[in-house]
């Protein structure tokens, strides 16, 4: 059994980051930029009014209220460049400025004094005015030249909205990594309208890898359930194989049972067992191996919150380290109550972040941790993660807390006894 540290060593040493490839921007949404994104524009691309009003130049003046100007012309949004005069020009928001005006008088600032078929054609200010004010200058957002994103960037609904205004076509991203998710057991019924025989359970690991793989950018290529048959396991790993699978996971049959068969068929099939049982709670048993191809193989343990464990914090390391991401950091708050763990193991808890009257946070371990229980897990809005030697750990120490998975914002719950 080794430590949390030597084992996300060693699997993170066995990742290699994925080459890149462009994707057309209206298919990169969720995907991880492989190169720094540098806009060939300047946003916004002209100077351009803030405001509805009247658009005029101030040199660097202010102008005194009271004064009165002839309205030379009229600027609306998509009108193309104009020309200025020695007046004002009506102006609309987002429109751009006439060449050589520098401000905007929002239109509640005048007195039209005089206007023909509704256009103004003379005004005056009703207050002094600002040079400069209430209007965007060219680049004022983004600069040409600017690097806007940088490599290992999830490319989320803001980063997509901001690469569509600049009028990037394209983005290079890294390949997702290419997953597949193997359950065994005999005991598993993946049909959930069929009902349940004398010791059968429905297979919930498979359905919750899936979406989490898929949520941490994978692209799951196969997923099947064996049960407990060395030869349906070998066709199964066949079959993700072939389908272009260079990380397999596995939920079950990888403790010491009688058909906990997954490490020596592993071995037999001349995969390197990089480490088996890691000194965690939940979770003990899980298994890390490369195949003699080179794929990697994650064994999870069959129980639920065990194999969510192995996904969040075996897997998705690996595959951020595939994708080019930086290691993930955590959070430190203080605990909210004391807490027990077992001695010597690290300690992944289901947790509530809890944000109380005086806007302090603090993590609190849910009731019912056992790796079975599933209640809990719905309950939860974190992992906790305490790192430590001790078996109990006091209210207010500070401990690691963790989004469900890398992609999940923490959710905050207030509660006024927090």
């Amino acid at each position: 059994m080794i430590s949390y540290p030597q084992a996300l060593q060693q699997l993170l040493a066995s990742a290699v980051v994925l080459p890149g490839e462009a994707v057309p921007l209206d298919q990169a949404n969720g995907r991880v930029l492989a190169a720094d994104v540098i806009s060939e524009r300047a946003l916004p691309a002209f100077d351009n009014a803030a405001m509805d009003g009247f658009a005029l130049a101030a040199h660097g003046q202010e102008i005194s209220a009271g004064s009165t100007w002839a309205v030379d012309g009229w600027q609306a949004a998509g009108d193309p460049a104009s020309a200025a005069g020695q007046g004002t020009w009506e102006i609309m928001t987002g429109a751009r400025l006439p060449d050589g005006l520098d401000t905007v008088v929002p239109v509640e600032q005048v007195q039209v004094l005089e206007a023909s078929n509704g256009r103004p054609l003379r005004i005056r200010l009703g207050q002094a005015i600002k040079p400069g004010q209430h209007v965007r200058l060219r680049g004022q957002d983004v600069a040409a030249g600017e690097t806007v994103l940088s490599a290992g960037r999830t490319l989320d609904l803001n980063a997509m909205t901001l690469l569509q205004a600049l009028g990037i076509a394209s983005v290079q991203v890294r390949q997702r990594p290419a997953v597949a998710v193997i359950s065994t057991g005999k005991e598993l019924v993946d049909d959930t309208r069929q009902a349940l025989g004398s010791g059968q359970i429905r297979d919930s690991n498979r359905p919750y890898l899936l979406g989490r793989m898929q949520a941490a950018g994978a692209e799951v290529v196969h997923q099947d359930m064996v049960g407990d048959d060395n030869a349906a396991f070998e066709r199964a790993v066949d079959a993700a194989l072939a389908a272009g699978a260079r990380v397999l996971v596995s939920t079950g049959a990888v403790s010491q049972g009688r058909y906990d068969f997954i490490p020596a068929a592993l071995r037999a099939r001349g995969a390197q067992v990089l480490f088996h049982k890691v000194a965690i709670r939940p979770g003990k048993p899980l298994l890390f191996a490369r195949l003699a191809g080179g794929a990697l193989f994650f064994g999870l343990p069959g129980n639920p919150v065990s194999a969510a464990v192995g996904q969040r914090f075996f897997v998705e390391p690996l595959l951020r380290r595939q994708l080019g991401m930086a290691d993930e950091q955590p959070l430190w708050l203080p605990l909210h109550s004391e807490m027990r763990k077992p001695a010597g193991l690290r300690m992944h808890a289901r947790a509530r972040i809890l944000l109380d009257a005086r806007g302090q946070l603090s993590a609190q371990v849910l009731p019912g941790q056992e790796s079975f229980r599933l209640k809990t897990t719905a309950q939860a809005n974190a992992w906790l993660v305490a790192d430590d030697q001790r078996d109990q750990l006091a209210a207010g120490e500070r401990v690691q807390v963790y989004g469900w998975g890398h992609r999940d914002p923490l959710q905050l719950i207030t509660q006024e006894s927090a």
